[in-house]
């Protein structure tokens, strides 16, 4: 397998865009009908997934422990769309007529034999994780939703509890479905640690256009059922492998993960300084504010900080939550944990290095190259 050539040809298919992947699935489709089932009516979302699932597979092609994490956690992943062994051949056949096609003239039998080596090796690794899962964990979970609440214009808060034991971490994230929108998962992030009922608590907002958002907020009722997909994301939990102080910056429903952290520190017990800064762009923006001010009651080790752009309310202070952190510096010491939509995480970063924190400190779950990634809710393009 030449890593250089994988690398060298993909960055020609790239380059024609939304094309390839519209013929890989016009392939796949038509070759194996039968699979159409298994995705969503809009396939416009499952485009841009495939692409950054390949690109991330082909840029790291020469590093083989990232390359078998990465495929490992897809093959768990799949086994809740029903994908079998007998599944991945004929993805191998439409992946391959998908570079035939694009490259045209420049597709050779070298090219060929390197894609096929390489998709082998790829759905070997999948197909075996999936096969190791299955004696562990179910494909998916069933979920009752037990509460319901809209918090705000457009968030909901809901409450859901598994048919049986579910094990993640606070800060990872879940893949969630409903009937309401057959074949469409989105990813969403506890909010709580894990509790002796069970339950899990989702915050969602919806967005405009989104594929599944608009029916958890607007729709979903107690009652409904859910299916959960296995936790992933490691980036946000590495605070239990430390003994420093935290900094958490939240914006928007990027909270959850921040206080499923502070929920577990509070149930191991700590000795150390949690300071929690949340923000919004109004004071409803700030729906779990009278929960997090209960959490911090009596705990001297924690500090609840909330920040608005726009308006007031006692004890907020102006700005955003990455403006009144950087503010409220020096943080050296500190490990920082930053969720919230992409901009802030960009944002969030540069300031705070600016402000002479070290890469190091800083840790977001980068779900850029992830085919399913939790913070992005798509509407079908036009």
């Amino acid at each position: 397998m030449d890593p250089a050539m994988l690398k060298a040809s993909w960055a020609r298919v790239v380059a024609h865009g939304d094309e390839a992947a519209e013929v890989f699935y016009a392939v796949l489709f038509t070759s194996a009908p039968q699979l159409r089932s298994m995705f969503p009516p809009s396939m416009a979302a499952q485009r841009d997934r495939l692409l950054h699932a390949l690109g991330h597979i082909i840029s790291n092609v020469d590093d083989a422990q990232v390359l078998a994490s990465f495929a490992a956690q897809l093959g768990r992943d799949h086994r809740k769309y029903g994908v079998r062994n007998e599944h991945y051949p004929l993805v191998g056949y439409a992946l391959l007529e998908t570079l035939r096609r694009a490259l045209g003239p420049e597709w050779t039998q070298a090219m060929a034999a390197n894609w096929t080596e390489a998709y082998r090796a790829v759905a070997a690794l999948m197909n075996k994780a999936a096969e190791q899962a299955e004696g562990s964990t179910p494909p998916w979970w069933l979920a009752k939703v037990t509460d319901v609440a809209r918090r705000a214009p457009q968030v909901a808060v809901f409450t859901a509890r598994p048919d049986y034991s579910y094990e993640y971490l606070p800060g990872q994230s879940v893949s969630v479905q409903s009937e309401l929108r057959p074949g469409v998962w989105r990813y969403l992030s506890p909010a709580n640690a894990p509790r002796t009922d069970g339950s899990l608590e989702f915050h969602v907002r919806a967005v405009a256009g989104g594929m599944l958002s608009p029916a958890l907020v607007y729709q979903l009722q107690p009652g409904d059922d859910i299916r959960l997909g296995s936790p992933v994301g490691h980036a946000l939990t590495t605070y239990r492998d430390t003994n420093r102080d935290l900094l958490l910056l939240a914006g928007g429903t990027g909270l959850a993960p921040l206080r499923a952290i502070v929920e577990d520190l509070i149930a191991t017990g700590t000795d150390r300084r949690a300071t929690l800064v949340v923000g919004a762009g109004t004071a409803a923006g700030l729906y779990d504010l009278q929960h997090l001010l209960l959490l911090q009651q009596n705990r001297p080790w924690l500090r609840v900080i909330p920040a608005l752009q726009h308006g007031s309310l006692p004890g907020a202070q102006r700005g955003t939550a990455v403006d009144v952190a950087v503010s409220g510096g020096p943080w050296a010491g500190h490990e920082i944990y930053v969720c919230g939509p992409p901009g802030m995480l960009a944002t969030a970063r540069d300031r705070l290095l600016a402000a002479g924190c070290s890469p190091q400190q800083i840790h977001h779950e980068d779900y850029t190259q992830h085919p399913y990634a939790p913070a992005i809710d798509q509407a079908p393009r036009r």
